[in-house]
């Protein structure tokens, strides 16, 4: 079986396309064109990140083009950006990262909270580890439902002993576990853990109880 991925270091891109900070705005979109990226982390010296250059971060310029008067309601940053030439004064800065051992669901919850696509990964120093996207953080749905079912045969069940009369069933990544489940009161803490396991889209049952079985 599949070992179940758990952490960004299992699924991030580990060779990471970066800037200095003075790389220039044309060649922050090339690069950015030729990776097929929405972000690019902004490094000094041995790869310390500093800041993130976003879309949106090289798009003020573009907004601000025609009419200046747009200027007087956005924020001040917005406006120095608009009228940047280099990664350092474009940039969006400090950088959000996280690091290589953190779980997948922090790594989506950072994504979410902080809006952003992408996340530089770096270790305890700063330094540059690789980059981990919102589409790597969902290659978790792609283990097969073999893999998943398995998972949960050998390491959610056996924790649970009343739960040895269960049988898993996984279809498209939803599980089934179906079955007899002595202690009803467990149903709440089983469905927790088997949403724990990596690739999970959904949980349903479909229980016999005591009296059913007994007759």
């Amino acid at each position: 079986m599949s070992a179940s991925p758990h952490t960004v270091s299992d699924v991030m891109t580990h060779t990471a396309v970066a800037v200095g900070s003075r790389a220039s705005y044309k060649e922050i979109v090339e690069l950015m064109d030729q990776w097929k990226v929405s972000a690019l982390p902004v490094v000094v010296g041995e790869g310390r990140v500093i800041g993130v250059v976003s879309e949106a971060d090289l798009l003020l310029k573009e907004e601000y083009r025609v009419d200046d008067e747009v200027l007087r309601d956005r924020p001040l940053g917005d406006t120095a950006k608009a009228g940047a030439v280099y990664a350092e004064e474009l940039m969006s800065s400090p950088a959000v990262t996280v690091h290589a051992d953190a779980t997948i669901a922090e790594a989506a919850r950072i994504m979410a909270r902080r809006h952003v696509k992408r996340l530089p990964v770096v270790n305890d120093l700063g330094l540059l580890e690789g980059v981990v996207s919102r589409g790597d953080l969902l290659k978790v749905f792609l283990r097969s439902d073999e893999d998943i079912a398995a998972e949960i045969r050998n390491t959610v069940l056996p924790d649970l002993p009343t739960a040895a009369e269960l049988h898993v069933k996984v279809t498209e990544g939803v599980v089934t576990l179906g079955g007899r489940l002595r202690d009803h009161a467990l149903v709440s803490l089983l469905a927790r853990a088997v949403r724990a396991v990596e690739g999970v889209v959904d949980i349903r049952f479909d229980l016999r109880s005591e009296e059913r079985v007994a007759h």
